[in-house]
């Protein structure tokens, strides 16, 4: 094994064997062995990472098999990684991202203790599991974006979705947090049935799960058709595609199966940064890019792409302009931006989307690690009613979510901007079918982001201090719990978060600002990742971009007088207006909005849908047989049913049975006639 080999495997391994050392030794090893042993790990798969990448870069790229667990006939079953720019791309934003969350993992679970109660067995070694279940998703994230087969793509996929499970509802003394974890991983498993049957599909039609050979054979995908319904023949390779997409729609909360990512806010703070920045979210995009030389052969999959991702970017976007939960509004920014991602997925900018992944996760992270430096502050309030004017008591914590705002509204210079408005442009130029459909959300979305990420500065960190007053009648905090966990007793004074929340915010805020500068040439015109995404040339969307891109400073001065920079100055506009300058408005226009704010506020109604189709169709289904099967078949018929017919048999025979020797002679005179009677008959 080659010295670059055993780096590919320190990366994942590093992670892991932190995980296993926290969790199984976490009591020895005490809170500060936890966390060091497993800050070490992460740090080391970044250090590993970066040399990784500086081969890579060189020009030397690796595709192999580690280990083959299992052959059946010509069908192997191996773990192998395939290095290419791709995938180094995303092992560094994966680790940098999740070494950010450990520190800042420090500060915010220092007294988590106090979130539990005094007898609590879990609640006695919570930060050592905190710190374990962290590394090994950063560990089941590495895996599957250095996989080079669909085996352990699919271990890797459902591992970041097991371990989401755990962290989501970490805190299990919270009915709401046990109720997010079930709801996301029971989503996500209706997902991750259509990844399963794409997987099928490849290995039914190809005969083998590595990625180069299925790229190879994709001419006989597009070769074969398959009816789904007798007489409508269907392309294989646009069954197979939607298939796999409908597992990134799981995974990566895409209408309409993003119901989960919002309720899983449950979690602690860290986790949200972790799960929906920079890794678990984006393994769909991630996926989908990898898996451009299939859906680069099927217009009706990039079309279903497009118009998922645009419905999601525009419909979730609005849903973030009346949260008042600061975690759930920057929940809804997430499923916005996956959207924007989604959307250049199906314009075949795969190009586009990863530098948008790669941008939203500086400044996502930066997001949701602030908005827990607030709740710290806050004594873990989350209400944005109950906050304001915090500027001046938390300037480090304001300015890095301010740059967030900022880089989250696509503002020039801003990361965001450049990476948000490649994706506008390439969806512009786009002949993807429904992309003239999609424009006009996208921009539109733009005004709306721009508002919601201004609405949560204003109201967080500038106007009137309400914090120290009385919630107003029939105004709660959300997210209360039994443990004080989201509550406050008291007035509340905030302050600074300790060094290493702000650390974090600092380093994360940095690539937010200059990320944009440093990679929009290379990443989207400087074939960048090379031969690790095809791209059809009937689909000339980014060829035609790089044709007027002049640099970074071009295209931000350009981006000055575009439309995408116009309407998010009018969204920032907007909100200034309406949160600072009369800040009476806003409950004015709810009240004149009537049912179109509601239907927001009800977030359209799918929980409520999901809850009386689906919940309530099982238990219809599982009374229904219940009643019908157990009760009335099984209990009823079959056991209670015998008994009572073998109990009425007896009852008869027990006339016969009495001991009298005159009944017994009657009954056999009767017996020889009918049998008399029967052979008369016969003769």
């Amino acid at each position: 094994m080659t010295d670059m080999q055993q780096l590919y495997l320190l990366v994942p391994l590093a992670p892991l064997a932190g995980a296993i050392i926290a969790g199984f030794f976490g009591r020895t090893i005490g809170r500060a062995g936890a966390h060091w042993v497993t800050i070490i790990g992460v740090f080391a798969s970044l250090v590993a990472s970066w040399f990784i990448y500086q081969d890579v870069d060189g020009g030397n790229p690796y595709n192999g098999t580690v280990y083959t667990w299992a052959s059946s006939g010509d069908l192997n079953f191996e773990i192998g990684f395939l290095i290419d720019k791709l995938t180094v791309t995303m092992m560094l934003v994966v680790t940098f991202v999740s070494l950010m969350v450990h520190i800042y993992t420090i500060g915010y679970m220092a007294h988590d203790e106090d979130n539990w109660p005094a007898d609590s067995l879990a609640g006695r070694n919570s930060y050592q599991r905190f710190f374990a279940y962290i590394s090994l998703f950063t560990f089941s994230m590495l895996m599957l974006v250095m996989s080079n087969n669909f085996l352990q793509l699919f271990f890797g996929w459902e591992a970041v979705g097991l371990v989401s499970y755990l962290l989501i509802g970490f805190w299990a003394t919270r009915p709401t947090a046990i109720y997010a974890n079930l709801k996301a991983f029971l989503v996500n498993r209706v997902g991750d049935f259509g990844f399963l049957l794409g997987i099928g599909l490849i290995v039914a039609y190809c005969g083998t799960l590595n990625y180069t050979e299925v790229f190879a054979l994709s001419q006989k995908l597009s070769g074969t058709s398959i009816e789904l319904i007798s007489g409508s023949p269907w392309m294989l390779v646009s069954v197979v595609c939607i298939c796999l997409f409908i597992g990134a729609m799981g995974k990566s909360a895409q209408f309409p199966l993003h119901v989960w990512l919002p309720d899983s806010m449950e979690g602690p703070t860290p986790i949200s940064a972790l799960i929906h920045a920079a890794t678990m979210v984006t393994a769909g995009i991630f996926m989908v890019a990898r898996m451009s030389p299939l859906f680069e052969l099927s217009d009706a999959a990039l079309s279903f792409v497009i118009v998922i991702g645009a419905i999601t970017a525009f419909f979730m976007a609005l849903i973030a302009i009346v949260q008042t939960d600061i975690k759930r509004v920057v929940a809804y920014s997430t499923l916005s931006q996956l959207g924007y991602m989604t959307t250049a997925l199906g314009a075949s900018a795969y190009s586009a989307a990863m530098f948008h992944l790669a941008t939203h996760a500086f400044f996502k992270a930066v997001l949701f690690l602030g908005a827990g430096s607030v709740i710290i502050a806050m004594h873990h309030e989350q209400d944005m009613r109950r906050m304001g004017g915090l500027r001046k008591y938390m300037p480090i914590t304001y300015l890095t979510v301010l740059i967030g705002a900022l880089a989250n509204a696509g503002f020039p210079p801003f990361a965001g901007f450049f990476s948000k408005d490649s994706i506008i442009e390439a969806v512009h130029l786009s002949t993807t079918s429904g992309a003239g459909f999609v424009y006009p959300l996208l921009l539109a979305g733009i005004f709306v982001g721009s508002f919601y990420s201004f609405r949560l500065v204003f109201m967080t960190f500038h106007g009137k201090e309400r914090f120290r007053e009385a919630p107003p009648h029939g105004q709660a905090a959300q997210g209360h719990d039994d443990y004080g966990q989201h509550s406050h007793h008291g007035p509340v004074e905030p302050h600074e978060s300790p060094w290493v929340v702000t650390v974090p915010l600092i380093l994360l805020a940095i690539p937010s600002v200059i990320a944009g500068w440093a990679m929009v040439g290379p990443a989207l015109f400087g074939n960048y990742f090379g031969g690790a995404i095809f791209i059809a040339p009937e689909h000339p969307a980014i060829a035609r971009m790089a044709e007027e891109f002049h640099g970074a400073m071009g295209m931000v001065l350009h981006g000055l007088m575009a439309p995408p920079f116009w309407l998010a100055l009018g969204g920032a506009a907007s909100a200034w207006y309406l949160y600072i300058v009369r800040p009476d408005l806003p409950a004015v226009i709810k009240e004149k909005s009537g049912v179109l704010a509601r239907i927001l506020e009800k977030k359209y109604g799918f929980d409520e849908f999901n809850e009386w189709f689906f919940a309530g169709g099982a238990r219809l289904l599982g009374r229904g047989l219940w009643k019908g099967g157990d009760q009335t078949l099984i209990d009823g018929l079959a056991v209670n049913g015998s008994a009572k017919l073998v109990g009425w048999v007896a009852s008869i025979v027990r006339l016969f049975q009495s001991g009298y020797i005159y009944q017994y002679a009657f009954s056999m005179i009767i017996g020889v006639f009918v049998l008399l009677t029967l052979w008369m008959n016969r003769a």
